[in-house]
């Protein structure tokens, strides 16, 4: 199922679909099955609820693509934990999955705002966060993610925000919660290798993502590290992220 662009619902199904390896719902790019299972393997274990979540949401089908994969949740959790966080921003939240990480490492106190509007796949999302024990750090707002962003206070008080959504409005999100970030805060984005796609030459585009989610991510990255107010790097994980770090 994909939402319109004009929504800020994750569009991954429109890049080839990512392989499954078990209850690891995406495998990392580039990377085999058993190199996957081998990070896997070696990164912290996902608990019993998010265990659950994962496997629930694998039998939704083709949809279940848009969940981010094990090892990417435990590098939210820790981020999260790194940067010392209180105030998190979530575009794009799925069943949940994601900002159970997000949750978990947040400090004490910490609040975690999830911009998403599927009520249907939120569902599935709230009852997850009950059974993480986690609901009461989540506030969830259904609604397009830019009006969500553009309400939020002025002033900069975003200790770190997740980023995956529809691609062509990353740099809208980004725009939206980069003055809003606190010095030293940080901005994790997924997919922004998209399966490759972003390398090759724009004369390689073909199909339905043509001049559309390659072309979009394309020009995200291009502006992001030209920015002068952030350092970028971009990690092979999952099917790609950049963490952006405001100086």
């Amino acid at each position: 199922m994909i939402h319109t662009l004009t929504s800020h619902h994750r569009s991954d199904l429109q890049a080839p679909s990512p392989r499954i390896v078990g209850t690891m719902t995406r495998v990392s790019i580039h990377l085999d099955d058993t190199l996957q299972r081998y990070v896997v393997d070696h990164t912290t274990a996902l608990d019993a609820a998010q265990s659950a979540l994962v496997t629930r949401t694998a039998a939704l089908g083709d949809p279940s693509g848009m969940q981010i994969g094990a090892e990417q949740a435990q590098l939210l959790t820790l981020l999260t934990r790194l940067t010392g966080a209180r105030q998190a921003v979530e575009v794009g939240t799925f069943t949940g999955f994601s900002a159970i990480a997000i949750a978990r490492g947040l400090a004490p106190g910490g609040k975690l705002l999830c911009c998403d509007i599927s009520e249907e796949w939120t569902t599935i999302a709230r009852q997850a966060w009950q059974e993480a024990g986690v609901s009461d750090r989540i506030d969830l707002r259904l609604a397009p993610a830019a009006e969500t962003l553009n309400a939020l206070p002025q002033e900069e008080h975003i200790d770190f925000a997740f980023i995956d959504a529809d691609k062509e409005s990353y740099w809208t999100y980004y725009s939206a919660i980069l003055p809003r970030l606190r010095p030293g805060g940080v901005i994790a984005v997924d997919n922004v290798l998209w399966s490759g796609r972003v390398a090759e030459s724009a004369n390689d585009d073909t199909g339905a993502d043509a001049g559309g989610n390659t072309q979009a991510l394309r020009e995200f990255n291009d502006k992001v590290v030209r920015d002068e107010r952030v350092d970028v790097v971009m990690l092979p994980v999952g099917d790609g992220v950049s963490l952006i770090y405001k100086r």
